[in-house]
């Protein structure tokens, strides 16, 4: 009984983690549900916000100051709580506490240990995995926030080549430079259209050219593609055609790369996925195997 109960605590712990590392992703029909509605006003999305604070950030709170006085995060996990739109305050308050959480969790498990079966590992083996769960746990939050900067990177990328396409028609059909960014980039939604919007706006607003707007986001979220653009565009000139030629370059360019890279993961996710039947056929093996070998291992 005790080794049953230790063992659904084991695996109930090793499922939180798995799904903190692995959270659910929303339906296809939420999704879908989602295009097209209203914006929410600011103060319902801030309200919002604060309602999905995880507890983990409410209670590594008062450590903030200290990670921050140890140098934390450094320039390139910032830039990735930039684009992902994570606050700093936030992320090393989930960082302190689940290392907390690392730290507690296999002391808690041995106490408990000893009060069931009256013995229990010695504490240097509590110690050293309450160490090493707590280091692995403190980086958790740096994986979530690196992958959702991927995906936004990813995002940023495709919406820009579907951007310049759209931007490339409008062109070949008679309209001005201007005209033709602005309305490309009413077209497309999302976070990465966004973006683009704000920066047309911002070279509105300062009177700047827009391809130094371009190239400023793109090395605010690390995006190289919008950097290679104004830098193309402002080699190419001010002139219309000129232009549209760059442009159109650079487009095909992309869905070149985009659809090279789709088909690597596409034969990546093929092999990955032959691991799993290998190792259910080496499991199937040994559960019709080992009746046979134990009964041949007692004969002798």
């Amino acid at each position: 009984m005790t080794g049953i109960l230790l063992g659904l605590g084991l695996g109930g712990f090793l499922a939180v983690i798995v799904y903190g590392l692995n959270p659910p992703k929303p339906s296809l029909a939420d999704t879908l549900s989602q295009l097209g509605g209203p914006t929410p006003p600011a103060a319902h999305a801030a309200a919002e916000a604060d309602e999905q604070t995880g507890w983990a950030a409410r209670w590594g709170r008062r450590v903030v100051p200290v990670l921050r006085a140890w140098g934390l995060p450094g320039a390139g996990l910032r830039r990735d709580l930039q684009v992902a739109e994570v606050p700093v305050e936030r992320f090393l308050a989930e960082k302190a506490a689940c290392f907390t959480a690392g730290l507690l969790a296999p002391s808690g498990a041995s106490l408990l240990w000893w009060l069931l079966a009256g013995t229990g590992p010695a504490w240097p083996a509590t110690v050293a995995g309450s160490l090493a769960i707590a280091v692995v746990l403190f980086c958790v939050p740096d994986l979530s926030v690196r992958g959702q900067a991927r995906q936004r990177r990813a995002e940023l990328k495709h919406t820009l080549s579907v951007f310049l396409n759209l931007t490339v028609i409008a062109l070949s059909g008679g309209a001005g430079i201007h005209q033709a960014l602005t309305d490309a980039a009413a077209s497309p939604q999302g976070w990465a259209a966004a973006q683009l919007r704000r920066a047309l706006t911002a070279s509105d607003l300062r009177r700047r050219s827009v391809w130094l707007e371009l190239g400023e986001l793109g090395s605010r979220t690390g995006v190289t593609d919008l950097e290679e653009l104004a830098a193309t565009v402002s080699l190419a000139g001010s002139e219309g055609a000129k232009v549209r030629i760059s442009l159109e370059a650079k487009a095909a360019a992309m869905r070149t790369r985009s659809l090279a890279e789709s088909d690597g993961a596409a034969q990546s996710a093929t092999e990955r996925m032959s691991l799993p039947v290998v190792v259910f056929f080496a499991g199937f093996l040994m559960f019709i195997g080992y009746p046979a070998l134990q009964n041949v291992l007692a004969g002798l």
